[in-house]
């Protein structure tokens, strides 16, 4: 049994139309992650983030909370916190994250952006008008919340002059490669992940790990996207061997999201199934998604390691110091 999905929608719905993302996060939250990288504001090419990174802490906390109530009669116990949340903000309350949690996945956004510092691709970012992008809205069927979210993130983009998108995970890469073109009228954005662009400049590593790992595809990069070998190539380059799990490539198997806002029980069985899956293969498993390094983390047993791919290549690649 869910736990109640009208009210649960209702709330994600309501943020996102009030205060611009379904799980709103304080403006030092989203942009905390740039102290010290001197990334310049703005620009024809920018890193967007989609928020997705600094957002994913709070949905494994909300899930935590969410999986409390699963199977329980707490209807209306929901329907009273989406009253309240339409005139106050109850992330803090219902998504509490502590600041080692947030500090983790803002440590992922610095990989990339030395990464890309490393490489010499010229970057800005956007700052307070780097928008959620609507992945988890979208994917949860929020069609018209969705939609005017799509427009302002379009806006801002076309505000600032921005042509070219380099994206740092598969959700917003999605959202804004192949989902906004088909409802913001004229997007013409070019977009492409982080891995597509490190893989285009053929990097040589100044370090060779030799480590073994196993990688775990997301579905959206695997199937929507066709961000498959740039990972691979990138860490092989890097020294690391690539162990492949049964299901991988275009036939990977699921990580248990986005079912974790509505069914965290469900979630945690097929995140379960997958880490089973991998671990296999190998003890260090690595991934391209916050969303599913943070599924499968949660199920993960003692002595299987759960990391994202950033976090191999910035020692494969980045010379120490990384120059701002």
């Amino acid at each position: 049994m869910p736990v109640p999905i009208a009210s649960t929608l209702g709330m994600l719905g309501d943020n996102l139309r009030k205060r611009k993302s379904a799980l709103p996060l304080r403006r030092r939250a989203v942009t905390g992650w740039t102290h010290g990288l001197d990334i310049p504001r703005g620009g024809e090419t920018v890193l967007y983030t989609g928020q997705m990174w600094q957002m994913v802490p709070a949905i494994d906390a909300m899930s935590r909370q969410l999986a409390k109530y699963e199977g329980r009669s707490s209807a209306r116990l929901f329907s009273v916190a989406r009253s309240m949340n339409k005139v106050l903000n109850l992330t803090p309350f219902l998504a509490r994250t502590s600041a080692r949690e947030r500090a983790a996945f803002d440590e992922r956004l610095r990989n990339i952006a030395k990464l890309l510092k490393a490489a010499q691709v010229p970057f800005g970012y956007l700052y307070e008008d780097d928008l959620y992008a609507g992945g988890l809205a979208h994917d949860e069927g929020l069609d018209e919340a969705f939609r005017v979210q799509a427009q302002r993130v379009a806006d801002a983009l076309r505000r600032h002059g921005v042509r070219r998108v380099i994206t740092v995970d598969p959700h917003t890469t999605n959202m804004l490669r192949s989902v906004y073109p088909t409802v913001v009228p004229g997007f013409d954005v070019q977009v492409k992940s982080y891995l597509e662009v490190l893989a285009e400049r053929r990097l040589s590593a100044t370090t060779k790990l030799g480590e073994t790992v196993t990688f775990h595809d997301s579905c959206v990069y695997a199937r929507y996207e066709g961000v498959l070998e740039e990972p691979r190539s990138l860490m092989k380059e890097g020294g690391i061997t690539v162990l492949e799990p049964e299901m991988s490539g275009k036939l990977t198997f699921c990580c248990g999201g986005p079912l974790e806002s509505l069914f965290p029980g469900k979630s945690a069985e097929i995140a379960s199934r997958r880490v089973g899956q991998l671990s296999a293969v190998s003890k260090r498993v690595v991934t391209a998604c916050p969303l599913c390094m943070a599924n499968l983390k949660r199920v993960a047993p003692a002595g299987v390691t759960i990391e994202d791919v950033s976090d191999y290549l910035v020692k494969a690649y980045c010379p120490t110091p990384v120059p701002a």
